[in-house]
């Protein structure tokens, strides 16, 4: 039996099924439509404004597009990183120098993803962002995240707090995956803002 907060699993893997189920009725359209909403209202926070560096994904099927927001990060000269999956389930970085300098890449058995074609810039690259997008399922009201269960993010955030940096965490969301409460574990951290096509809600500001 794990020590890791085992009694939370179940509920995790019952909310993640719940979520990719209404996601998965989405049409291309839906998808689209909300990806621009969401570029729109991610692009009025002030960290994106001010960001040089920010670390993102490309989003696949129902997922929240991101590939608006890193187009017009890209036209005001912001360095974009994306993820490339290893096999560990870590993660290297590349730049993004537009959708052409994207590659589909099959992970076996898992989702085939899109990763930066370009040079690879080790694990670390993160830890020079300003802002992080984390994708997630969903968001509770203490910022808590739900992510996909893989743990490449929470090796993500583990780095950058041994890195002594604290980036500006922020996920994009559909408006029904801001939810009461996620299943928390330990090693969990809150990030600081949720994106969905309606608006922006921060969390532990002072």
């Amino acid at each position: 039996m794990s020590h890791t907060g085992r009694p939370a699993e179940p509920d995790k893997r019952v909310l993640r099924r719940e979520i990719l189920a209404v996601r998965g009725r989405l049409t291309a359209d839906d998808v689209r439509v909300s990806a621009t909403e969401l570029a729109g209202r991610a692009l009025e926070l002030p960290e994106f404004a001010h960001a040089r560096v920010v670390a993102a994904y490309v989003s696949v099927g129902s997922e929240p597009g991101t590939l608006a927001l890193l187009e017009a990060l890209r036209a005001r000269g912001v360095r974009v990183l994306l993820p490339a999956l290893l096999p560990d389930n870590d993660l290297d970085w590349g730049a993004y120098f537009g959708e052409d300098s994207l590659t589909r890449v099959q992970h076996g058995g898992k989702m085939a993803l899109f990763e930066p074609s370009g040079e690879r810039l080790g694990p670390d690259a993160v830890t020079d962002a300003d802002v992080v997008l984390l994708p997630g399922l969903a968001v509770d009201a203490r910022g808590m995240r739900l992510g996909r269960g893989g743990g490449s993010y929470d090796r993500v955030l583990a780095r950058l707090e041994r890195a002594g940096v604290r980036p500006s965490l922020v996920v994009l969301l559909y408006d029904s995956e801001v939810v009461e409460r996620v299943p928390e574990e330990p090693h969990d951290r809150p990030v600081h803002a949720v994106v969905t096509p309606s608006g922006v809600r921060r969390f532990g500001e002072s």
